[in-house]
């Protein structure tokens, strides 16, 4: 493995206890390959906090580099404070700093902190540098930004408050991840920005979740995916020739490093891995 490139996987909190002895098999799996921390996302709102905070007190009692998730909307600066003092009490040095979203349907408003950069800037002052701060990034443009200039210089305020480096929201055109990168470098912004790469398994899904999202599937891979139909093994090959080849031009083209969006389950994110033969 590149020595200069940080590879992380990103995994969410199980609903179940089914569910968490899965992860442990997976995060096992996935622990051999000696990754540079494990995420672990934080729903809506804080809606997943307790199975947050059993997830990360779990992965950490492992031994495993662990950086979770922070969202601000729905928590106010002494809840949000709480948390991260939980987080440096067991020894956590790295912090995903979202703004994050109301839960649907409850019209929440932003509460004392609205967006990242602002999170961010809280971090910096009550914790120093203490924690590596990762915020997000998104090539394709962030779904309610108005326009594409205004998320570049939104992107440049988070780190001027104090990110240390950015993981991206998932795509499938290493070209947007390029010119974005070119852009906030112009904006004199030098981070490293890692691409996010999410594993293709399931058409519908993808295409539920990117359409939310606001991540573009190429008209090219939605007509494929389409063609297959129900055929799951065929879906599943081509995927893995798509990400693969996204990840080889990714890594030609510079990129720091990849962050696998894992969704909880080990072999499509392994398959990748090994093709690449990091």
């Amino acid at each position: 493995m590149n020595p200069d490139k940080t590879f992380s996987f990103e995994l969410f909190p199980p609903k179940t206890e089914k569910g968490m002895v899965k992860l442990q098999s997976t995060v096992a799996r996935l622990a051999e390959r000696r990754p540079a921390f494990f995420s672990c996302t934080y729903g809506a709102g804080g809606s997943t906090r307790d199975r947050t905070f059993a997830t990360v007190d779990w992965l950490v009692s492992q031994g495993i580099d662990t950086a979770p998730h922070l969202t601000c909307i729905g928590n106010s600066i002494a809840e949000t404070l709480e948390i991260l003092n939980r987080y440096r009490e067991q020894g956590i040095r790295r912090i995903v700093a979202l703004r994050g979203d109301p839960p649907s349907g409850t019209g929440l408003g932003g509460g004392e902190l609205t967006h990242a950069s602002e999170l961010v800037a809280l971090i910096r002052e009550h914790f120093g540098d203490h924690f590596h701060i990762e915020v997000a990034a998104y090539p394709e443009m962030h779904p309610q930004a108005p326009n594409f200039l205004v998320d570049l210089d939104n992107f440049r305020t988070k780190v001027e408050a104090g990110a240390d480096s950015a993981m991206t929201q998932y795509f499938y055109n290493a070209d947007a991840y390029v010119h974005f990168v070119e852009q906030i470098r112009a904006r004199g912004v030098d981070i490293p920005i890692v691409p996010g790469i999410m594993p293709i398994t399931n058409y519908s899904s993808l295409a539920r979740f990117s359409d939310a999202c606001g991540a573009e599937i190429p008209r090219w891979i939605r007509k494929r995916l389409e063609a297959y139909g129900d055929d799951v093994e065929s879906i599943r090959a081509f995927g893995l020739e798509v990400v693969t080849g996204l990840c080889e031009q990714l890594l030609a083209a510079g990129a720091p490093g990849l962050h696998f969006y894992t969704m909880n389950q080990a072999d499509p994110t392994l398959a990748i891995w090994d093709r690449l033969g990091l």
